[in-house]
């Protein structure tokens, strides 16, 4: 952990990092450089604690994540309980299902799902597709999808129900099927 004696200069090598990591989780670069800022000071005062049982960018991933969550909750406690609502949420849900419950229209078929993991292309789509959802079913999604967190350590951190986080884990899906088709992903490759 020795560089020229100043733990700073180590940590501040996982700063670029880190940002890219808290900008992708909240699409909001104060917040991000908040959770950045609160990581690197919870680094320093704990870095006595670090046993190098794992990689130096990990357990500050690890940090980050922590602090990503406290900001996005701190931040939901600020916001009018109305403008929480599911209800404001676009619901792809009108688009792709009739009244009782059927697809309009079969979803259609994304070839090669691990080649398309692989295509930068994808990747760009499917961050803007993430830009265009609330930010609730965003950082839900994130949470559960690419953070790989339990569903009931997403409904202690959000403080929500299970049921809540079911509806919407299930609209920020739709949302995001519906606008990687829209953008090129999932049209028929016949």
């Amino acid at each position: 952990m020795d560089d020229d004696g100043k733990p700073e200069r180590v940590l501040t090598k996982h700063r670029k990092y880190l940002m890219q990591y808290a900008l992708f989780h909240v699409r909001d670069p104060s917040v991000a450089e908040d959770a950045v800022q609160e990581t690197m000071i919870a680094a320093l005062a704990q870095l006595h604690t670090f046993e190098g049982r794992a990689q130096l960018r990990t357990w500050l991933t690890s940090i980050l994540k922590h602090k990503i969550i406290d900001l996005v909750r701190r931040r939901a406690r600020e916001i009018p309980a109305d403008a929480l609502s599911l209800d404001g949420d676009y619901d792809a849900s009108d688009e792709a299902f009739n009244l009782i419950g059927r697809w309009k229209e079969q979803p259609s078929d994304w070839g090669s799902p691990d080649a398309a993991l692989e295509s930068r292309q994808f990747w760009r789509i499917y961050l803007e597709c993430c830009k265009k959802m609330s930010e609730r079913l965003a950082t839900v999604f994130s949470m559960r999808e690419v953070m790989g967190m339990s569903a009931e350590e997403i409904c202690k951190k959000m403080e929500i129900s299970p049921s809540n986080l079911h509806v919407i884990l299930y609209r920020a899906r739709l949302s995001l099927q519906s606008c990687m088709t829209r953008n090129g992903f999932g049209a028929n490759r016949a």
